[in-house]
């Protein structure tokens, strides 16, 4: 099965196209991740979502290798870990080795994976990487808005992204509004709350979803969407990247928003990237990078 309606696309900060919903390999095994990700192709994304951390960017490549869909109709986004040495040398050898895993020549967004460590050396270089034309938009991951402001204030460019956990349970309103006031494109990653909370079995979202004659998943999914928020579900089962993908052909009222809004707990359902223990797990993890 493949969608019939075309996958809308947000217009980021520097003009670049990025399709609305992608998909995502976060935890997929390295040796399930190609054959995956060409069911994915297969069923019509074209926007792609890795990162260095995840330990499957070659396999993402040879995916788009074995696909044949042309390099030009693709969004593939990847992520640079926190790096132990800090220097912009030392992000741009990681940007050329995750580009050689995945066999491009350029990437359409490239963000910073956590706000910690040197990330600022980091910002540095994905601007004059930027500049080079081997990345076509650049920006961040997990920055809670203090940071991102501070980011956004003291360089030259904006990051067009700020991909960040965004789901029923945790809606964002507020920062989504200030990532608009400032030119920032909200991704959610986690769209589904990976099953937190009995999503799928949520009262709310089941009887929306009836109406519809549509699944929890979709209805997420909608809500997401109409919010102009980016998405990227992963699936590992054909028919449900699919059915991800089939969410254009209907629209949430209203009052259907609404309800769904009222599920929000403002916090997050994983981790809080401002917690002392959290930022020093993170830190312990620092990639010693390329060498």
């Amino acid at each position: 099965m493949t969608i019939s309606i075309p996958v809308p696309s947000v217009t980021l900060n520097n003009g670049v196209l990025m399709p609305i919903i992608g998909f995502g390999v976060f935890q997929i095994p390295a040796e399930q991740t190609q054959e995956v990700v060409e069911q994915a192709l297969a069923a019509g994304y074209r926007h792609l979502d890795t990162a260095s951390s995840y330990g499957n960017e070659e396999a993402v490549g040879a995916a788009i290798r074995a696909s044949g869909v042309p390099r030009e109709e693709l969004f593939v986004t990847t992520k640079l870990w926190i790096q132990a040495s800090p220097g912009e040398e030392v992000v741009k050898r990681a940007f050329d080795v995750s580009a050689q895993r995945l066999g491009l020549d350029h990437l359409d967004l490239y963000l910073i994976h956590q706000p910690f460590g040197d990330y600022y050396s980091a910002w540095r270089a994905m601007e004059q990487l930027h500049r080079e034309g081997v990345i076509k938009a650049i920006g961040v991951s997990n920055f809670h808005g203090d940071r991102l402001v501070d980011l956004i204030e003291r360089n030259e460019i904006t990051p067009a992204v700020d991909q960040v956990e965004t789901h029923p349970f945790h809606a964002r309103f507020a920062d989504q509004e200030l990532m608009a006031q400032h030119g920032v494109q909200i991704e959610s990653w986690g769209p589904f709350a990976e099953g937190k909370n009995d999503l799928f079995t949520n009262p709310t979202l089941a009887a929306i979803g009836q109406e519809h004659g549509r699944s929890v998943a979709q209805v997420v999914l909608r809500w997401l969407t109409q919010r102009q928020v980016v998405v990227i579900p992963k699936s590992v089962r054909p028919e449900r990247m699919a059915q991800n993908l089939d969410i254009f052909d209907f629209e949430l009222t209203d009052a259907q928003m609404g309800q769904i809004a009222s599920l929000d707990t403002g916090t997050s359902l994983f981790f809080d990237h401002r917690d002392p223990a959290m930022v020093s797990w993170l830190n312990s993890r620092a990639e010693n990078g390329p060498a």
